[in-house]
């Protein structure tokens, strides 16, 4: 797995799509969170890939996603956390086939 450092946290409205990592969008402010009850943060690595983000909904956080990629840059590992319950699905390296993700 590829180590990088994490960036600032960011902010955004929302995410498209059903695929993962999220696909953030609509970037925010920090001073614009402050006036929302609805609002997602997000690290990111020095490749400007998504590590990992939160939703946060009235000041609590709702589910938390965190993500691992390999050498090639295609997500290998994502945690999705909601309440008290963590899933891990790992996504096996890219060989020209569609991968298959594991649920762990």
């Amino acid at each position: 797995m590829a180590t990088t450092r994490e960036s600032k946290l960011r902010y955004f409205l929302a995410y498209s799509g059903v695929r993962l990592p999220l696909n953030l969008v609509t970037p925010l402010s920090p001073d614009a969170v402050q006036n929302r009850n609805t609002y997602f943060t997000a690290s990111f690595d020095d490749l400007d890939r998504i590590v990992s983000c939160r939703k946060i909904v009235y000041g609590e956080i709702e589910f938390e996603h965190r993500y691992a990629y390999h050498a090639d840059g295609s997500l290998q590992r994502a945690e999705i956390s909601e309440e008290d319950e963590t899933r891990v699905i790992e996504f096996p390296e890219q060989d020209g086939t569609v991968p298959q993700p594991t649920l762990v």
